[in-house]
């Protein structure tokens, strides 16, 4: 935990935070949630700063979709002719565009903390021609939102066990699992009784 602790207050993490931030938002296999709740865990102790680690991860969430969003952009127009019209395939694009249209900003900031959704619903936006200006104020409401929760649960962790930042680790990423995992188990409900 020492070689966690010393690369978590070193003035270089920020730099790190941002970029693994940056990059979740176009290859979701990279896991800035953890380092987040990580560097939140170590701001119960004083070390990284709390409300730099929310803005930092936030940031680079926030440059990550839109890197997302504009590679959807250049290959949306291409993905919509490779569809052939009246297909299952172009239904759904043409299904996915008209949600997104309606409702897409609040799609955005849920899709934050639903596992790889993030990914998936930026392409998307971008290859349906989500408006820019849209996409930007729901971009930044997903990210801080999810900077900031993702930095507290790791506080609140840290907090309860000071002197132990390990268990404050698994604690954090407890919480933050939970959380993801019953996010998942209502999305499971709902799409069942859509169904039904």
């Amino acid at each position: 935990m020492r070689v966690v602790g010393g690369a978590v207050t070193s003035p270089w993490f920020y730099a790190v935070l941002f970029t693994v931030a940056l990059v979740d938002g176009f290859f979701p296999v990279v896991p800035s949630e953890s380092l987040v709740v990580t560097a939140g865990v170590y701001a119960a102790s004083g070390e990284p700063s709390l409300p730099v680690v929310v803005v930092v991860a936030a940031a680079g969430a926030f440059v990550g979709d839109h890197v997302s969003c504009w590679v959807g952009r250049r290959s949306g127009g291409r993905w919509e002719r490779g569809l052939p019209v009246g297909s299952r395939r172009r239904s759904a694009f043409d299904r996915a565009g008209s949600v997104l249209a309606e409702r897409g900003g609040v799609v955005l900031v849920v899709a934050r903390y639903v596992p790889g959704g993030r990914t998936a619903v930026t392409l998307t936006m971008g290859a349906t021609g989500y408006p820019a200006g849209r996409f930007a104020f729901f971009a930044a409401v997903a990210a801080v939102s999810w900077g900031g929760y993702s930095a507290l649960v790791g506080y609140v962790g840290g907090a309860a066990f000071k002197e132990d930042p390990l268990r404050g680790l698994l604690l954090g990423l407890g919480l933050a699992v939970s959380v993801a995992g019953l996010a998942e188990a209502v999305r499971w409900v709902r799409r069942r009784r859509e169904r039904r």
